[in-house]
């Protein structure tokens, strides 16, 4: 039999973090990230890092793994989490991988074979002082079908997949081989409207809480602007904001479009994989009951 694995997931501001804690509270479980920023120490508000307070007692890792002046890619996800993993199961444990990064959730349950490209950190140099509209053309000249497949909007994978397609021609068809897990993938539904309305409050609270003051922090202890830039959504804004290139109103509205639109890509990311059984975050007995019969199986 192979060891079990269960996956939450779903897209930003949709209560995965609570659900993962709740479940694995009741399965003898401990929680797996997988945000593709989360993993960087200090991007605590803006990021919708869990708390201690709301883990409730359940461990969960790959979390603050790396200073965000370096890189962490899919990669290093890949290989992290699954010395977790193996971890968590040989102490009789449920993994519960947690996370809306489409492409590290995929690294796992189809056991990518990632290529196995260095960093080339000339290259890089030279492509953070490209804007977003010239790192979107470069990969589209280099590689049209990695163009057309990836989130354009994230300088950080544009830039890697460059690094890739110059380093060997364009950026490979990734090969699957079977993860070694049983797998069951739950993903929170959730109405359009209620989603804009979760995304809405959420960022109302991140900002009382003082995410404008962790993005400062975050400057001073050593993050450049144009790094911080690079990690999206809130971040992008908030550098803009803290260099005063937009106003309060402009940071709040932008924040806003620009996690609805990540949410909608999310979405059409999971979307292409018919295996997750998705549910209302509210059916909480009806995911209990699913999660019942695939430990039984």
């Amino acid at each position: 039999m192979k060891p079990k694995l269960l996956i939450i997931l779903g897209p930003t501001a949709s209560g995965k973090s609570d659900l993962a804690v709740k479940i694995a509270k009741k399965y003898n479980g401990e929680v797996v990230s997988a945000d593709s920023r989360q993993v960087y120490k200090g991007l605590d508000i803006g990021s919708g890092k869990i708390t201690k307070k709301e883990m409730r007692g359940v461990p969960h890792y790959m979390l603050d793994v790396i200073s965000p002046k370096k890189t962490f890619s899919v990669s290093d996800f890949q290989k992290s989490s699954s010395d977790i993993i193996k971890k968590i199961q040989n102490r009789g444990k449920l993994p519960v991988v947690c996370g809306g990064t489409g492409f590290y959730i995929q690294s796992i349950v189809d056991g990518l074979v990632l290529p196995e490209v260095p960093p080339n950190k000339k290259l890089r140099e030279s492509l953070e002082k490209k804007s977003i509209s010239d790192l979107q053309k470069i990969l589209k000249d280099l590689d049209i079908n990695r163009y057309k497949n990836i989130d354009i909007k994230n300088p950080a994978r544009l830039v890697r997949a460059i690094e890739i397609a110059k380093s060997l021609g364009e950026v490979p068809r990734l090969k699957k081989l079977d993860s070694g897990y049983d797998i069951l993938q739950i993903g929170i539904k959730l109405s359009d409207e209620d989603l804009k309305d979760r995304i809405n409050k959420r960022l109302l609270s991140r900002m009382k809480k003082g995410m404008v003051d962790e993005a400062k922090k975050l400057h001073k202890n050593g993050l450049p602007w144009k790094r911080m830039r690079e990690f999206g959504l809130e971040y992008r804004y908030l550098a803009d904001f803290c260099e005063k290139k937009i106003t309060k109103d402009d940071l709040i509205k932008k924040i806003e479009i620009e996690n609805w639109r990540y949410a909608k890509r999310q979405m059409t990311w999971f979307k292409k994989d018919k295996r997750i059984k998705w549910f209302p975050l509210s059916d909480i007995k009806d995911i209990e009951k699913e999660v019942d019969r695939f430990i039984a199986e």
